[in-house]
């Protein structure tokens, strides 16, 4: 129960018609959910506007609606306050509601198109290795310490937000890192967050079917960083591009981490294998789990935000090269058919290049690369060439199969893949839209020493397909298919 006047603190106020001085149950968005004694918040989606169920949240008990416009009918004993942006107000409302529980200890976000989960996923496990009660909020899962609450959004909504932000405060939690998805940011669902600081890995093509533009992707990611305090940090990936981009007008502390561009914390390269990376690091040279150029990024990244966090580096350092995370990641799947196997996440032009770069790097030449890899449906259509191309420029074989149709047929996804294709490599190209026989079909090609990389799906358990979720899961078919043709 709490008071509408103060969970309105700070929201930007158009207009009120009603009393404030009244007692909410709780903050609802969804009018299906609505009962008496709530605030309904009605928000412009991108599919749905909410301002089109205000009647029917009165009509469920709602004693107070805040909204951009206020209707033409209007009920006598309900308050109507109208504001600028709903999705900004619900952010401000869930913060106060929930007693701001990210001024209760340190919120890191880190956003970009690639990196963001393994960033997230090490900075987590650095921090509870140095003794921390640490909150983690990210694609894969949420965690509190050692404790998985499962994920349904990168980022989730403003009210899940702070309701798990204030569960880690209750449990004792000092610091959260959290994934910062530019839908979260654009749509508002961080506001009223105060954060520590924020980290920006890269960004590359991905999500377009939402921001219509690149350029608005990169401004819905430069939003997290326009709107960080002065007393916060912001670090920053320089190799990119657009990394000094997301400083410009930024008040916070300015940082920056590379491994080829002058920065301020620089790491470089001195081996990269199936065993792992060497890189080197403050003058120290240090052995890490990860595998790839990608993850040399993400682990300077997680040992600077740990640096401006005020660790000592050689404790940094120490930890962190003791982390194996298991993430669907650059994973490599157990088997005893001699061949390496990995699954990956990679499901964008930049982030499938990476992984077979770093394929390429690591093979003798003697063995084929055979990529099983597919494009969601319902979304960006523009990337599925370019990863059809991808693909084929790194591989042996290509097999192109399905990867969350949704709503789309398998076989019209494929058939925009094909479009990247070069005609000299269409002979190495099979089009399989059942993901499970596509995965079989690579396993039955290799041989030992030959090297699997099955792409898109990475940490998931489900295929989406006509709107519903069946168990699915890269990791259990690859190895109980190279195993089953091993043991024959």
């Amino acid at each position: 129960m709490a008071n509408l006047k103060d969970i309105l603190y700070k929201v930007k106020l158009i207009s009120i018609s009603g009393a404030t001085d009244i007692a909410i149950d709780a903050i609802q968005f969804d009018s299906r959910i609505v009962g008496a004694g709530d605030v309904f918040v009605a928000i412009k989606g991108t599919q749905v506007d909410g301002h089109e169920f205000i009647s029917k949240a009165v009509t469920q008990g709602a004693v107070a609606v805040v909204c951009e416009d206020i209707p033409i009918d209007i009920h006598p004993e309900v308050t109507y306050v109208q504001t600028d942006n709903s999705a900004k107000a619900l952010g401000i409302m869930a913060d106060n509601y929930f007693g701001h529980p990210s001024e209760k200890l340190k919120l890191v976000a880190v956003t970009g198109t690639n990196g963001k989960t393994t960033t997230v996923s090490l900075l987590h496990q650095l921090f509870m290795n140095l003794g921390y009660h640490t909150g983690m909020i990210s694609t894969v899962q949420n965690q509190i310490n050692n404790k998985v609450i499962p994920a349904t959004h990168t980022t989730p909504d403003a009210l899940q937000l702070n309701s798990l932000l204030k569960k880690m405060v209750e449990s004792g939690c000092n610091i959260v890192f959290m994934e910062a998805s530019s839908h979260a940011i654009e749509q508002e669902r961080m506001a009223g967050l105060k954060l520590a600081g924020a980290v920006f890995t890269n960004i590359t093509h991905e999500h377009l079917d939402y921001h219509k533009t690149f350029d608005n992707y990169i401004k819905a990611k430069k939003k997290l960083f326009d709107d960080l305090p002065s007393d916060a940090f912001a670090l920053v990936n320089v190799d990119d591009k657009r990394g000094m981009v997301m400083l410009q007008n930024c008040k916070a502390s300015k940082y920056t981490y590379s491994l080829k561009m002058m920065a301020i914390y620089k790491a470089k390269v001195l081996s990269n294998s199936l065993q792992g990376l060497e890189l080197n690091i403050e003058q120290k040279d240090v052995w890490f789990r990860q595998i790839g150029y990608f993850n040399a990024y993400n682990l300077l990244a997680s040992y600077a935000t740990a640096h401006l966090l005020e660790e000592e580096s050689e404790e940094i350092l120490m930890n962190l090269s003791q982390i194996e995370l298991k993430n669907g990641r650059f994973e490599q799947v157990p088997n005893n058919a001699g061949i390496t196997a990995v699954v990956d996440y990679a499901h964008t032009p930049d982030a499938l290049e990476n992984v077979l770069q770093t394929i390429d790097n690591i093979r003798t030449g003697n063995e084929q690369v055979l990529t099983v890899v597919g494009c969601g449906g319902n979304r960006d259509t523009t990337k599925r060439p370019l990863m059809a191309e991808i693909a084929c420029r790194f591989s042996d074989r290509v097999i192109l199969t399905s990867d969350n149709p949704r709503f789309e047929e398998p076989e019209a996804i494929i058939a925009d893949m094909q479009k990247g294709v070069p005609v000299s490599q269409v002979r190495k190209v099979t089009n399989l839209p059942d993901r499970k026989e596509a995965i079989k079909l690579a396993c039955s090609f290799a041989q030992k020493g030959d090297i699997i990389l099955v792409a898109g799906k990475g940490h998931e358990t489900y295929q989406e397909i006509k709107g519903e979720r069946s168990h699915f899961d890269d990791k259990e078919i690859v190895s109980e298919m190279l195993n089953l043709i091993h043991n024959k």
